[in-house]
């Protein structure tokens, strides 16, 4: 696995924050679930790391942002108590924006597409999720009321519940019941739909040129 993890690292980061899809539902409302929540965000803050590293990315950015927010989530983790969890929030969205950088920089540093390339192309979409995910979060507690749903407008959404608004903006399908209602929120999530465009036009179009370019003649 060790090794798996070193030439291969964005297919186990990938395999891990798909996991995790599944795993938060269950974690979600006890203290011990919240343990596990808080736990498996340190060990796919680690995933995100050794990703970067493999990049030309500077690991020491990597990993004074990941200090943090390893220190606060442990800290959720022991206590139980998401009061934290604004700040933890904070520093894993910019890592993993970070991070999402780092990875479109690595695929698209060289002329051949490698198997790491091509699971990075989903982990780095997944990070992209995550990352807005948790700006939502810090967005809600900031100006809290900032998204509706189910329960009403009063109410604080759940990680899932940003998390689940957060792939349906950036994959463009529009099927959640969280929606935006502040201005600011609005904002930010015009800028997730701008980026998942972006993302995918740009690898769209990088996979089309590889494959015109390797073409004998």
């Amino acid at each position: 696995m060790l090794r798996v993890a070193r030439r291969e690292p964005s297919a186990i980061l990938l395999a891990v924050q798909l996991a995790g899809v599944l795993i938060y539902p269950i974690a979600e409302g006890t203290h011990a679930g919240r343990a596990v929540f808080s736990a498996l965000g340190v060990v796919i803050l680690g995933l995100v790391v050794l990703g970067v590293r493999r990049t030309q990315a500077l690991t020491w950015v990597t990993v004074m942002l990941g200090i943090p927010a390893v220190v606060l989530l442990s800290i959720q983790a022991i206590t139980g108590s998401d009061d934290l969890l604004p700040y933890s929030s904070a520093f894993e969205a910019v890592l993993y924006f970070y991070a999402a950088g780092a990875m479109i920089a690595y695929m698209l540093g060289d002329h051949e597409i490698t198997r790491d390339e091509l699971f990075a192309i989903g982990a780095t979409f997944t990070l992209l999720a995550w990352a807005f995910a948790y700006t939502y979060i810090v967005c809600q507690a900031i100006e809290p009321g900032s998204f509706t749903g189910p329960g009403g407008p009063g109410d604080d959404r759940s990680w899932m519940e940003l998390l689940f608004m957060s792939f349906t903006t950036l994959t463009s399908v529009g099927l959640s019941d969280i929606t935006p209602v502040k201005a600011f929120a609005r904002g930010i999530v015009m800028l997730e739909m701008a980026v998942g465009l972006a993302y995918v036009a740009m690898l769209v179009s990088r996979i089309v040129g590889m494959s015109v370019f390797r073409r004998p003649t």
